[in-house]
């Protein structure tokens, strides 16, 4: 079986330097390995390539083989690692909380050990006929949130 600690370090050696960083790596049984990368301007094959060539180079594929993919965490996929936070802010994320509540809105701030985002909602003011849409500021801890994604919005 290939080692998941060898297979982190090889990438963390190979992005050294550099504004990518991890986001996951995954060995299934049949000896596939996925790695997720991602940076702040985004990923290019290049770079991926880099990545795979580092991981093959360090692997025996007469001793065991397997099959590598480097690629960038995908546009809609999930948020896994704080970076992934840092890099949307300002932008509208999906949140889907441990006790259920699913919520919209920006991302406006991102803290150690949770993230702001601000969530529209329906007020009555005092003396108001109609409700008007507020934002609030929703503070949700990362051991909170079961899903966090971007909101990609045609409008």
């Amino acid at each position: 079986m290939i080692d998941k600690s060898h297979i982190t370090a090889v990438v963390e050696k190979a992005i050294e330097g550099t504004d990518m960083y991890l986001v996951d790596i995954c060995i299934e049984p049949s000896n596939r390995i996925v790695v997720e990368l991602d940076s702040a301007d985004g990923m290019d094959v290049e770079s991926c390539a880099k990545v795979s060539r580092a991981i093959e180079s360090s692997l025996d594929r007469d001793k065991e083989d397997f099959e590598l993919e480097v690629g960038s965490a995908g546009l809609t996929a999930p948020f896994k690692v704080r970076q992934q936070y840092l890099k949307n802010l300002g932008n509208e994320i999906e949140v889907l909380t441990t006790d259920g509540r699913k919520l919209r809105g920006t991302l406006s701030a991102v803290n150690a050990d949770d993230y702001v985002i601000e969530v529209p909602v329906k007020e009555k003011a005092p003396g108001a006929k109609r409700p008007v849409v507020v934002m609030k500021p929703e503070t949700i801890p990362f051991s909170a949130t079961k899903t966090a994604r971007y909101v990609i919005d045609f409008k």
